[in-house]
């Protein structure tokens, strides 16, 4: 019993990890954006295009939700 006790903590551990992973790598988004936008890489056409993915995708999952 105290072998599983231990094995579910390490796994919660592990997955609250890979969250911190997640949400720093989300961090860098908006920095790398900038700098696209600043060298002349993403215009602003591309960042209408994938903001409207992005509003797509959120409209499809909420529609998967229900």
């Amino acid at each position: 019993r105290a072998m599983a006790v231990a094995l579910e903590q390490e796994m919660k551990a592990k997955a609250q990890e890979a969250r911190a992973r997640v949400i720093e790598a989300e961090a860098e988004v908006p920095l790398a954006m900038a700098e696209a936008f600043r060298t002349g890489n993403l215009g602003i056409m591309d960042y209408y295009k994938m903001k409207n993915v992005q509003a797509d995708t959120e409209m499809r999952e909420s529609i998967a939700k229900q």
